[in-house]
C-alpha cells in the first residue's frame, strides 16, 4: 500500500483558500497525480485543502471523502514566548521546547503542563485513532507498533491536509514525538510525502517514507516553492521571524 500525504497549496489564510501562486501549485500537482492509479482520496474540511484537491478531482472525475480529523491540528496552549494568550500548540521557539527532555519522548511529550491545559493529547489520539480506522478499512490494522496485513495490497491512497496535521500522522507512523517533526521538518505548500508499506514477514507491515515534502512537480513546471511554513534562514533578513 502507498500513502500520499499532501499539504495544501500556498495559502490565503484570511479567505481559507489559495493565493494566485497556490492555484498554480495545485494545477501542477494535478498534472502529477492524474498520471497515477489512485484508489481513494481523502480531504480536510478546510477550504485551502479542498481547493488544492479540486484540480486533481475534476480532471480525474473523482470525489474525495471529507474527514473532520484531517483539519489542521488546532489545539491552542500557553507558551513562554506568547504571554498574551493561547496560540497553536505546534509552533515553539527552539530555546523553549528543547529545554524539556520530555518533548523528545513519544510517551511523554503530551504530558507536559502546557499540553495538558490545551487537551493536546486528546486531539492527537482522536486523529490517529481515526487514521488507523481508515487504514484498517484499506486492509492494514494497527496492532501495537506495526500493522497487521488483513488484506495486503498495492493501492495508492491520497490525503489532502495541512502541515501540523501531517506531522501528527508521520509521528504516529514512525513512532516519534510530533514535536520533532513540527520543528524539524519543512513541508512546502503542495508538497507530497510518500510512504510505502513493507511486509518483510507475512502479515506484519510498517510504513516507510520514500520521500518527504517532495515538490518535483513545481520544479517540472518552472514554479518556485513558496516560503509559507518557513522562518528566516538568517536572522538579519526581511524573511518571517515569527
Amino acid at each position: 500500500m502507498r500513502i500520499l500525504i499532501i499539504r495544501h497549496g500556498d495559502p490565503d489564510y484570511e479567505r481559507d483558500s489559495l493565493t494566485e501562486k497556490g492555484w498554480r501549485e495545485a494545477e501542477l500537482l494535478a498534472e502529477r497525480l492524474t498520471k497515477m492509479d489512485i484508489q481513494a482520496f481523502y480531504v480536510s474540511p478546510l477550504g485551502r485543502a479542498k481547493d488544492t484537491a479540486s484540480f486533481t478531482l475534476k480532471r480525474m472525475n473523482r470525489a474525495a471523502e471529507e474527514c473532520q480529523w484531517l483539519r489542521e491540528f488546532q489545539p491552542q496552549i500557553w507558551k513562554p514566548n506568547v504571554p498574551e494568550g493561547p496560540s497553536i500548540a505546534w509552533d515553539w521557539l527552539p530555546e523553549d521546547w528543547t529545554k524539556e527532555e520530555a518533548f523528545f519522548r513519544r510517551d511523554l511529550w503530551s504530558t507536559q503542563e502546557a499540553m495538558i491545559g490545551g487537551k493536546v493529547g486528546e486531539e492527537y489520539r482522536w486523529i490517529v485513532d481515526n487514521f488507523d480506522k481508515l487504514l484498517a478499512g484499506h486492509g492494514y490494522a494497527r496492532e501495537g507498533e506495526f500493522y497487521r496485513t488483513e488484506r495486503p495490497n498495492r493501492d495508492t491512497v491520497v490525503f489532502f491536509c495541512h502541515f501540523g496535521l501531517q506531522c501528527v500522522l508521520l509521528s504516529h507512523l514512525m513512532h516519534v514525538s510530533p514535536m520533532i517533526f513540527w520543528h524539524h521538518l519543512c513541508l512546502p505548500p503542495s508538497s507530497v510525502t510518500t510512504l510505502y508499506t513493507e511486509e518483510r514477514r507475512k502479515g506484519m507491515a510498517i510504513f516507510r517514507a520514500q520521500s518527504i515534502g517532495d515538490i518535483s512537480h513545481l520544479y517540472a513546471g518552472g514554479e518556485e516553492p513558496a516560503f509559507a511554513g518557513r522562518f528566516c534562514e538568517v536572522f538579519d533578513s526581511d524573511e518571517r521571524h515569527d
